[in-house]
């Protein structure tokens, strides 16, 4: 208890100080970022979308149980896939990685003609409109890419390969109805999650 009380009065002071500094310090987030050549692409985001990389696109259905070529193809031996298997999935990859990189292209190219605009004084609101609905196409583009090739995977496993991956992804059931987690109340935890 003596050393308890100390460490806490420690602790307050310490945020205290924090947080008075920090209104004080108008210091951006983004302090740093505008030295970039294309101010909302980091070097990494286009580095990524220049390969075809999956760029978070497909968090939705990574996250949901439904496979990735790219990955299933670094965990081929663990998930046991087969020799036709990896054929089929390496053809998926190939495919979705050329489009992935024509849509990455086009968008780097969009966001440059941004900056641009915005950099040299020319924008204006009707250009800002065209501009931004371009770029949300091709977004949407490119993450139609990515998720359509998590959607022809599972036709390829079989459902043990599935739940291998999952596993070894670090993912769990996602159903909150299949798996309760220990020291949680069992009745409260199906009534909170709506289980039936």
């Amino acid at each position: 208890m003596t050393l308890i009380l100390p460490l806490l009065a420690a602790l307050i002071f310490s945020y205290e100080v924090q947080a008075a500094d920090k209104q004080h310090n108008h210091l951006s987030n983004y302090a740093g970022e505008e030295a970039r050549m294309i101010k909302s692409l980091s070097p990494d985001d286009i580095a990524e979308l220049k390969r075809g990389g999956g760029w978070g696109l497909a968090k939705t259905a990574e996250l949901n149980g439904v496979p990735g070529p790219a990955h299933l193809l670094e965990m081929k031996e663990q998930i046991a896939l087969s020799e036709d298997q990896v054929f089929e999935i390496t053809k998926l990859f190939n495919a979705m990685k050329t489009k992935a990189i024509k849509h990455g292209e086009k968008l780097i190219k969009l966001e440059k003609e941004l900056e641009i605009h915005f950099r040299s004084g020319t924008i204006t609101a009707p250009l800002l409109r065209s501009s931004l609905d371009a770029i949300a196409e091709v977004r949407k583009e490119l993450r139609y890419v990515h998720l359509a090739t998590h959607l022809e995977t599972p036709a390829i496993l079989s459902a043990d390969q599935i739940e291998n991956y999952n596993t070894l992804r670090g993912y769990f059931n996602s159903d909150p109805c299949a798996r309760i987690p220990e020291g949680h109340n069992s009745e409260m935890w199906r009534k909170h999650n709506g289980c039936q």
